[in-house]
Parts: C-alpha cells; sequence; structure tokens
C-alpha cells in the first residue's frame, strides 16, 4: 500500500554504538575546547596579560563558538550534511596548532576563534545525530551525548595539568592528536549518518514529515517558552562561564594554592558537571522536563549563595554540589525546546548552543574587566545571585 503524505515515519530503534561515537567525538571535542580555559594562567604569564584581556579571549572564543551555530543549525535542517563534524574538527586541529606556536596576543586570538568555528559546526549536526540514534528517549540520548562533552571539558584541564603546565606552551601541539583521532570517529559517524540523511531529505520532498514537524501550541505560547528557556540559559551560563574562567585564579589568590592543584580542582568541578548532565537526563525522561528544569537551577541557589564565604575544603566541595546541580537541567532545557518547535533539532541546538557560548563569553569578558577593577572575590560574589532567574521557570507551558 502506498504510504500517505502526511504519515509520521515510525520511530528508528535506540542505536547506542552510535549515541557512545558521537558521545566520545564530543568528549575529543570538548577536551579541545576546554583547553583554552585551562591554559589562562600559563597564557597570561606569557603574555602578561589583564583579566580583562583574559575575558577577551574567551569572549573571541565563545563568539566564534556561537555565531556560526544557527545558521549551520537552519541549513543542516534544510540539508543535512553528514560529513560536516570531520570538516568542523579541522578547524580545531589548526587552531591547536596556532596556540601552540603562537607569540603575540592577536595570534592567540585568532587560533581561538578557529577552535570556536570547529565547535560552532560540530554542536548543531551532532544533536540531530543524537535525535535520529534516540530511539525515542530523547533526555536520555541528549545526556549521553552532552556527558561526553562535559566529561572532555572536565578532562582538558587536568591534561593542561600534567602535559602543559610543567612545560609550557609548545605542549599544546599534542592535543591535535585528539583532534585527529575525533576527525576519524567522526567520518565513521558521517558514513552512518550518509543514507539516512539521504531518505530524511526524500521524505520532506514528498511533504511525508511534514504532520510531525508542527507544533500543536500557539505561536505566541512558544515564542514565550523558547524566552523563558533562552533565560535560564542565560543564568546557568553566565554563572558557569565565570567559574570555568576565574575559578583557577580565584582559587590561587583566595587560597594561596598552586597553578596545577587549580586546575585539578577544576577538573573535580567539571567532573560533577558531566555527572549532574547524565543524571538529570535520565530523570527528565522519567519526572518530566519542567520539574528537572526548575529544580535543577533553583536547587543551586544556595550553595552559590555560600561559596564565597567558604574555606578552601568547603569551596571545593560546594563548587562539586553547584555543578552537579546546575548541570542537570541542560539536556531538559534542549529536549523541551525541540518540543515546542518539532522538526527543528538542529535550528534550536544552534540557537540554545551558540546563544550559551555566546552569552557566556560576553559574560566572562565584562566579568574579567569586574575582576580588574575590584577583585575576584568580588566577581563570586555578584554570581551568587545569578541562579536566582531559575525562577523564570515556573512560567513555562507545557510542552507536547
Amino acid at each position: 500500500m502506498q504510504q500517505s503524505k502526511t504519515s509520521i515515519p515510525a520511530v528508528n530503534p535506540l542505536a547506542m554504538p552510535i549515541l557512545l561515537a558521537i558521545s566520545s567525538a564530543h568528549f575529543l571535542n570538548d577536551a579541545i575546547q576546554s583547553l583554552v580555559s585551562a591554559v589562562y594562567p600559563i597564557l597570561k604569564d606569557s603574555f602578561e596579560l589583564s583579566f580583562f584581556k583574559i575575558g577577551v579571549i574567551t569572549f573571541v572564543f565563545q563568539l566564534a563558538s556561537s555565531i556560526f551555530q544557527p545558521v549551520v543549525g537552519y541549513f543542516s535542517d534544510k540539508r543535512p550534511m553528514p560529513y560536516g563534524l570531520a570538516i568542523g574538527m579541522l578547524f580545531s586541529f589548526m587552531g591547536i596548532v596556532l596556540l601552540s606556536q603562537a607569540w603575540t596576543f592577536e595570534l592567540v586570538l585568532v587560533s581561538v576563534a578557529l577552535i570556536g568555528t570547529g565547535s560552532s559546526i560540530f554542536h548543531p549536526e551532532a544533536s540531530k545525530i543524537t535525535f535520529l540514534a534516540s530511539g525515542g528517549r530523547r533526555s536520555f540520548a541528549q545526556s549521553v551525548f552532552q556527558v561526553g562533552g562535559n566529561l572532555g571539558s572536565a578532562l582538558g584541564p587536568l591534561l593542561a595539568a600534567l602535559i602543559i603546565a610543567p612545560y609550557g606552551q609548545g605542549n599544546i601541539l599534542w592535543f591535535g592528536l585528539i583532534a585527529f583521532v575525533a576527525v576519524i570517529i567522526l567520518f565513521k559517524i558521517g558514513n552512518w549518518y550518509k543514507p539516512k540523511a539521504l531518505r530524511i531529505r526524500v521524505l520532506k520532498r514528498q511533504n511525508v514529515v511534514a504532520a510531525s514537524e508542527k507544533s500543536d501550541l500557539p505561536r505566541r505560547t512558544v515564542v514565550f517558552g523558547i524566552i523563558i528557556l533562552l533565560t535560564l540559559i542565560f543564568s546557568k551560563f553566565v554563572y558557569t562561564a565565570g567559574i570555568t574562567s576565574y575559578y583557577t585564579f580565584y582559587l590561587i589568590d583566595k587560597f594561596d594554592v598552586t597553578v596545577q592543584d587549580s586546575q585539578i580542582y577544576l577538573f573535580i568541578y567539571l567532573f560533577a558537571v558531566a555527572s549532574g548532565t547524565l543524571i538529570g537526563g535520565a530523570l527528565g525522561d522519567r519526572f518530566g522536563r519542567k520539574k528537572i528544569i526548575w529544580m535543577s537551577i533553583l536547587g543551586a541557589v544556595p550553595f552559590a549563595l555560600a561559596l564565597p564565604h567558604l574555606n578552601l575544603i568547603w569551596t571545593i566541595i560546594f563548587s562539586g554540589c553547584i555543578g552537579f546541580i546546575i548541570s542537570s537541567a541542560f539536556p531538559a532545557i534542549i529536549v523541551y525546546a525541540t518540543e515546542l518547535l518539532p522538526g527543528k533539532v538542529g535550528t534550536i541546538s544552534g540557537l540554545f548552543y551558540g546563544f550559551a557560548f555566546g552569552i557566556a563569553g560576553l559574560g566572562s569578558a565584562l566579568l574579567g574587566q569586574v575582576a580588574d577593577n575590584t577583585s575576584i572575590e568580588y566577581v563570586f560574589r555578584l554570581c551568587a545571585y545569578l541562579p536566582l532567574l531559575g525562577f523564570v521557570a515556573l512560567l513555562l507551558p507545557k510542552a507536547k
């Protein structure tokens, strides 16, 4: 019997090997991305940088990571790019090579822009592959994908402490091997994705998937929901950008720890972020995404408010609690947004990842200026109030 043009294609079964492969690629991609902030103490000493210039590096990096993502996501929804992931990783490879040899501040900016561009190409298409491989378990699949990135972000500072800090900037070149391995993995994922991408293009031309790509909510409600979710992203990512960019400096300044020790403590925080992401995704499928979103972000409030007033041991413990709690919301936020706008996985992923990276970069630059004018400790006191914006999660509409 000929298939109706308005029928919805059956959900693909859970493809766990592909989920693990794309999560591994995300692990390698974000290990490279985290290298940028992990080598800040080394770059600060080498180029005698102010905190404002550290913030400018973060801003350029995050701007490159964000500015192309919505465009890539929109285009990939129209025309999937199976091998775009591998091509994007080549940009990161070139950025790593240049960063290891950069002899001026301007070249540092160019190198982090290349690394950021690779990330902007990676996330939207990788999110679509995650969606296709989810078998309907969308929060779980998103958390598996995201936890790979978070583990990579956690490992980057640890590798920097072991490989780069004792030997200097030139050893950044070793991270080029990570990018090379990622290119191979992403090429193989592209081989899996290619026939499915072609099938999606055929179905779109035949309007077979049209019924599944229409929201049952009024346009005003969808727009309001997206604005609320972006507000939550603002709260989460400006706060975490402050910790990621300046946590090592905070520990060095307040507790007089060594650079290597500060990077190990940053690893503990980022590992907690990875753990929270995985658990949050599973809980989102089980208890509902809206509940996980507002409980996650608001749950970090008491820990964030207390953090600037603690000794070293409790600072490490409370920062880990903050990372674990606040990160559990992100998989639910992404999936919730795709449920508000079904059929726009690439566009939503590009918009939300792009906005997250962009606002984190801008926030980091502004916080660097505040740190120069006041102190790093004042920045942490100021950021403690950002999670209070999580109260807007109570206004989220009910998704499909």
